[in-house]
């Protein structure tokens, strides 16, 4: 009787696809652990009792679960790391000052094609360059140059 293990595969096959409807990555295991029974269930063939399908999916999902979900998310997330600065890409270029930074206030800088606020120890002039030492959120720390 192997209508019994096809419809396993087609009720493993329906659980991978809910998957792709259902957020998590668990269905998909689900699925994976019935199609397992029913390759079990062509395997084995009429030894292989209702029984023991239902023992063996229980088995396999658990299984599943347990060890693979947690192998394939460390595969699919990848290696993350946390940094506690952010390297700007503006770093190191040179910038105009278009109105004039006073310490404590903050002033404009023009860097290409785009203006942005910026924040130096020293008071620099509208007119003159500055250098992006670092950046803060929309802020650039600049410092004079010369």
């Amino acid at each position: 009787m192997t209508s019994c293990a096809w419809m396993w595969m087609y009720a493993g096959a329906a659980l991978m696809l809910l998957e792709l409807l259902a957020p998590g990555f668990v269905m998909f295991f689900f699925g994976l652990a019935a199609a397992s029974t029913g390759l079990c269930r062509f395997v084995f063939g009429d030894v292989f009792t209702p029984a023991w399908q239902f023992i063996a999916f229980s088995v396999f999902t658990i299984l599943y679960l347990a060890f693979v979900r947690r192998w394939l998310k460390t595969v699919f997330n990848g290696a993350t790391s946390v940094s506690n600065g952010v390297e700007s890409e503006f770093v190191g270029r040179e910038a105009c000052v278009t109105e004039p930074i006073a310490p404590p206030a903050d002033g404009r800088v023009m860097l290409g094609d785009a203006e942005w606020k910026a924040h130096c120890d020293v008071p620099v002039a509208a007119g003159e360059k500055v250098r992006v030492v670092g950046q803060d959120n929309l802020t650039l720390k600049v410092e004079k140059l010369g």
